[in-house]
């Protein structure tokens, strides 16, 4: 189907899904961190300290983070799934209780809940910008509510592609039916909300420091809150479920006394990556600036494609842009969804999809859901049968998002 847009207007020489020349040579990842000679200088010097693990600069990167969201406490951890495992944990979930949370995001958030016992329910997603649904998160709430479910204790939201949820819209459902408010922002370090920085609602928040996340810490994770009960119990969980408290000190043999209280895992992040961490957060605001510079670039190529359109940033917000995503316009979407895929990956262009709902996961429909989500929930289906995410880290240059742009018309021209 030819097309009148126009991201059309370029050469449209043959596909290299079709025999023709790629418009790259190398490939291009959709996601890539950035290690620069003063990150490698951190973590040498971490490495020639008294210090691998359990260190000063575990806590140096803890206040970097907290101090950037604007909460009072951090707990650094081994990755964000096990941010997401300690904060449920936190929260009192256990067996026989729900949550309430997106099905447009890594399996991680979900499966967090199963760990402990517990069982995910699925609030629908706008189809415009994947972003979990007010609306249908109080819908599940009020149906529970009236069959006299208590069984529900939290929403979690997700800040998806970096842009964060309506923190305020849920943060008063959360308090009318008495359920915790959690934000996965694994996405959004570096977003705003309402002239505040991203992550930083609900009882906790968790983030990820993945590669391809907005900073690294190699593997990595972190939850925030502002409640010192919750910090108290996220450091024991991450830590063997161990504690070691002066008052108790007196009352036994020495300060070599501690007690394990709970069962908790040994989660612990090492001060390798603490060094590389703290290094990255001086690097943050540069970072969020080329992101924002990419996404400017995309949007105003893309703004009168017929064939691409890229999601709905809410005015109370800035995006981290963590992804860069794009619909696929028009009817029989999951179809050209698919050439428009095969066809960026013979072009040399990394793309991914983000995400598979979570509950067409084999797993999850042998194993966990009780329903017919995707009938439940279809926001969610039409957002999965068009997305695609296109390349986006700091360290891509113009001519990478030329080449990036370049495939898009060539292929839209052959739509």
């Amino acid at each position: 189907m030819q097309t009148n847009s126009p991201i059309a207007g370029c050469d449209q020489s043959s596909l290299a899904i079709r025999g023709g020349k790629p418009v790259r040579e190398t490939w291009l990842p959709y996601g890539h961190q950035v290690i620069e000679d003063d990150d490698i200088a951190a973590v040498t010097a971490a490495l020639t300290s008294d210090f691998l693990t359990q260190g000063p600069r575990i806590q140096e990167f803890e206040n970097a983070v907290a101090d950037h969201v604007g909460v009072k406490y951090a707990v650094a951890i081994a990755n964000g799934t096990a941010a997401l495992h300690a904060a449920y944990e936190a929260a009192g979930i256990s067996t026989g209780d729900e949550i309430i949370t997106s099905p447009i995001t890594f399996a991680a958030t979900s499966n967090a809940s199963l760990y402990l016992g517990a069982k995910p329910l699925y609030a629908d997603v706008a189809p415009d910008t994947g972003l979990i649904s007010a609306a249908s998160v109080e819908k599940l709430l009020k149906e529970n509510r009236a069959k006299g479910n208590k069984k529900i204790k939290a929403v979690v939201a997700v800040d998806y592609a970096g842009q964060p949820a309506d923190y305020d819209t849920l943060q008063t459902l959360a308090d009318q039916y008495e359920v915790s408010l959690i934000i996965d922002a694994a996405h959004s370090l570096g977003a705003r909300y309402k002239e505040r920085a991203g992550g930083f609602a609900g009882i906790m928040s968790t983030m990820s420091f993945h590669p391809v996340k907005t900073i690294t810490t190699g593997e990595g994770g972190i939850i925030l809150t502002n409640d010192e009960k919750l910090y108290d119990r996220l450091l024991a969980f991450r830590s063997h479920g161990i504690e070691k408290r002066k008052e108790r000190l007196q009352k036994h043999d020495g300060p070599w006394y501690h007690e394990m209280q709970t069962l908790g895992f040994n989660y612990r992040m090492c001060d390798i990556q603490a060094a590389l961490g703290t290094s990255q957060m001086f690097k943050l605001p540069g970072f969020i600036e080329r992101r924002l510079q990419i996404a400017a670039a995309y949007t105003a190529a893309l703004k009168d494609s017929n064939s691409y359109r890229t999601i709905t940033i809410s005015g109370a917000s800035q995006s981290a842009y963590h992804l860069f995503p794009i619909l696929i316009n028009g009817e029989n979407a999951r179809e050209k969804r698919r050439f428009v895929f095969e066809a960026l990956q013979k072009e040399n262009i990394g793309i991914q999809v983000h995400y598979i709902p979570t509950y067409q996961m084999p797993y999850y429909k042998e194993q966990v859901v009780d329903r017919d989500w995707s009938a439940l929930c279809p926001g969610a289906e039409d957002f999965y049968s068009r997305e695609i995410s296109l390349p986006i880290f700091p360290s891509m240059t113009m001519s990478d998002i030329e080449d990036v742009l370049t495939a898009l018309k060539k292929i839209e021209a052959n739509l």
